[in-house]
């Protein structure tokens, strides 16, 4: 299945029906006076959020969207029926932008929520309304009024409980595969992971808890170089980040500091985010070449937060990790959404 996280459409409200100009023409009804009804309501865009999506990829041949024009009057002061609403079915993560100011019109989160995008036009009044003691017959009614039409960008942000970020090739697919039922790409060169994977991790009360493996960030990957501009904001919403940093790189420490200005650059609160490290690929290396312990430490008091030492392919550490994610987890179950998800 294809990817698409960024898509424009254009949506079109339906059109109110017109009012008609009628009179009552009945056999023992001399003087029956007008009776031209207003006309109906156009039908409104509506997006509604559903779990049966995982990406935008309906909306990249499809862009186009008009609800249902309403009826026009009818006589006898019958008012026409009301335009159909258009239902259009987004991921949950949508945020909503009106493309030509920017302005964010509404977040979906959860399953069957809904968002008003285009409004209906208001159907015309027929010559029934005008009735008055001055004008006991009037010739006249109102058109209905045209429905709200828009230009829309939706970006889906990928709704997860733990953000798994790091450079190239630091283990994040190889982790997410081994703790989870995820089958993402693997192999030994950079960029292997081009959009980001979704894992279900069982947790020990037999819930389960969503982790996002996001493409490799590089230097520079809040300003659109490499691959990072375009999924940084997959892990807005999450509520944990779990760093990993390639332990058989040639500067560990420095990996780490790239990452963490990249996130400190992209702002929207992710460096107010909690987060763990773990020093991957622990197998691949020389216990006599390399002191861990004093790697573990110089970056523990350089992060101030807790970093484990893992290895995915003998499953090494991977428990106590998990452990501490579960707990992280736990406390932050007490935040507001609007916390939650920034």
């Amino acid at each position: 299945m294809q990817f698409i996280d960024r898509v424009e459409i254009e949506v079109e409200a339906g059109k109110g029906g017109d009012g008609i100009v009628a009179f009552r023409r009945e056999k023992y009804v001399p003087a029956g006076g007008p009776s031209g009804g207003n006309g109906g309501k156009g039908g409104s865009c509506i997006l509604v959020a559903t779990s049966d999506l995982q990406t935008l990829l309906d909306f990249k041949y499809n862009h186009r969207f008009k609800a249902e024009d309403g009826a026009r009057g009818g006589p006898n002061n019958r008012t026409g029926a009301n335009g159909s609403d258009r239902i259009i079915q987004v991921p949950c993560g949508t945020v909503v932008y009106d493309a030509e100011t920017d302005e964010i019109l509404g977040d979906i989160v959860e399953a069957g929520q809904t968002l008003c995008v285009a409004q209906g036009g208001k159907g015309g009044l027929g010559n029934q309304h005008f009735l008055s003691n001055r004008n006991r017959a009037p010739e006249y009614a109102l058109p209905g009024l045209p429905g709200e039409q828009r230009l829309l960008r939706l970006e889906l942000k990928l709704l997860a409980e733990v953000g798994i970020i790091g450079l190239p090739n630091a283990g994040k697919s190889t982790l997410i595969s081994t703790i989870s039922a995820a089958k993402p790409k693997i192999a030994d060169y950079p960029f292997t992971t081009l959009v980001p994977n979704l894992g279900v991790v069982q947790k020990p009360d037999g819930d389960g808890a969503v982790f996002a493996d996001i493409p490799g960030l590089i230097e520079g990957a809040h300003l659109g170089v490499g691959l990072g501009h375009d999924f940084l904001r997959h892990i807005e919403r999450t509520r944990l980040l779990l760093h990993l940093i390639d332990v058989t790189a040639e500067d560990p420490i420095g990996n780490y500091r790239t990452i963490q200005e990249e996130l400190s650059a992209y702002d929207r609160g992710l460096m107010e985010r909690p987060q763990l490290l773990a020093l991957s690929k622990i197998d691949a290396i020389d216990p006599a070449q390399t002191d861990l312990e004093n790697l573990r430490q110089q970056l523990q008091e350089l992060s101030g937060n807790q970093v484990f030492l893992i290895s995915s392919a003998t499953r090494s550490g991977l428990d106590n990790l998990l452990q501490q994610i579960w707990l992280i987890l736990e406390q932050t179950e007490e935040l507001e959404p609007e916390t939650q998800l920034l």
